[in-house]
């Protein structure tokens, strides 16, 4: 059936129809319209979940008729339902997958920014007031977030659980072997190299946890030392420097896992194995795992690979340690600084004993954050 704008074809066996628009051919199979069926037998009105079983719907479901209503809503018939079935057009284009895949592994969603040292920083930040007073402040935010990996916040309560007021604005925190929250200070003796003054390499947090933590903010408490400036590399971005510098070297560190392990005294041993870039069955870039200094003896790397390993490996952390790909800042009392866990690293410059640098730290879940940036975007028809 056709009009003005749209056109929609049933296939010769009637497996499958085809929609043509004026940007788009798309086509859709019997059995995939009637699993993904709208309708409030289907789904559940409130939940969206399904309410049949895939071995409810035949083998194959066959289309018999289908037209396009008042220009923006297909209607379906199929020969084992007497039912007819609506699908608006625009969520058919929104969930199209017919479509050309990516051929080369590494690839990154359309909705992530690749950045370097060009990025500034100030362009990702806001006020913690704007976040409580306003919702499509609030949304901007964490739209910056997931799009570059993190984001700056001023003005936070002064509080000394302050942080976990603005992780109440999204979501929730993960609580470790740390506690809810943590402090990043020089101590004696101390658990973990971050609570010492030496610089530290850009690195993801504990990646000897399975699942690591997806997110990861520092707020400052004090930063009056000499030093200590904070500093954000883009992993998506290194992973992607070191594809095109050395695809052997992107595929070595993609195909074989390393192993991370932390001792944090008498009750405290964790240990994992992942990849340090991880991609995902269909080749998408999912996460960067990187941090020496918990590293383990790896021993999932054939011999005649260990070689080469050691090599991308290298190669992998001299990226990260280019000055060009890292993004420096000083934060200030009641300021923090939220990354995305699985993709951006972090690190320090070392500081001097003549001052103080005290930040309080937690872990955020993702899924949390990006539940209300979907919901807020939902609210206010926001898509970026």
């Amino acid at each position: 059936m056709t009009n003005a704008a749209y056109e929609v074809v049933i296939s010769e066996d009637q497996t499958y129809l085809t929609l043509i628009t004026e940007r788009q051919t798309s086509r859709f199979h019997g059995n995939w319209l009637r699993d993904n069926a709208l309708d409030a037998r289907t789904r559940a009105p409130g939940n969206g979940q399904k309410l049949i079983s895939i071995d409810s719907i035949p083998e194959t479901v066959l289309i018999q008729h289908a037209t396009i209503e008042n220009e923006a809503t297909i209607a379906i018939n199929f020969f084992d339902n007497s039912s007819t079935f609506y699908f608006p057009l625009d969520w058919l284009q929104q969930h199209c997958y017919d479509k050309e895949q990516p051929d080369r592994a590494g690839w990154i969603s359309a909705d992530k920014q690749l950045w370097d040292h060009r990025l500034a920083a100030s362009n990702l930040s806001e006020n913690y007031s704007s976040l409580v007073q306003n919702d499509h402040s609030l949304c901007h935010w964490l739209h910056r977030i997931d799009r570059f990996g993190f984001a700056l916040l001023k003005a936070i309560p002064a509080e000394p659980d302050g942080l976990l007021k603005v992780v109440n604005l999204f979501g929730y925190v993960r609580e470790t072997n740390y506690g809810q929250t943590f402090d990043v200070r020089s101590e004696i003796n101390p658990s973990n190299l971050a609570y010492t003054a030496l610089g530290l390499q850009a690195h993801t947090d504990n990646p000897y946890r399975d699942p690591s933590p997806t997110m990861q903010i520092l707020a400052c408490m004090e930063n009056s030392a000499d030093g200590g400036d904070s500093m954000v590399v883009d992993g998506f971005q290194a992973a992607m420097t070191l594809r095109e510098e050395s695809e052997e070297h992107f595929s070595l560190l993609s195909r074989f896992p390393a192993r991370f392990c932390y001792a944090g005294g008498s009750d405290t041993l964790l240990e994992s194995k992942h990849p340090i870039i991880e991609l995902g069955v269909d080749g998408e870039l999912r996460a960067v795992r990187f941090n020496h200094r918990s590293a383990a003896p790896f021993t999932d790397i054939p011999f005649d690979f260990m070689q080469k390993y050691y090599q991308a490996y290298r190669h992998f952390s001299e990226i990260v340690d280019r000055t060009d790909s890292q993004v420096t800042f000083k934060l200030r009392p009641q300021e923090l600084f939220i990354v995305d866990n699985t993709r951006v690293l972090h690190s320090r410059t070392a500081f001097s004993g003549s001052g103080k640098r005290w930040l309080r730290g937690c872990y955020p879940d993702k899924d949390g954050m990006l539940s209300t940036l979907k919901t807020l975007r939902k609210k206010y028809n926001d898509v970026h």
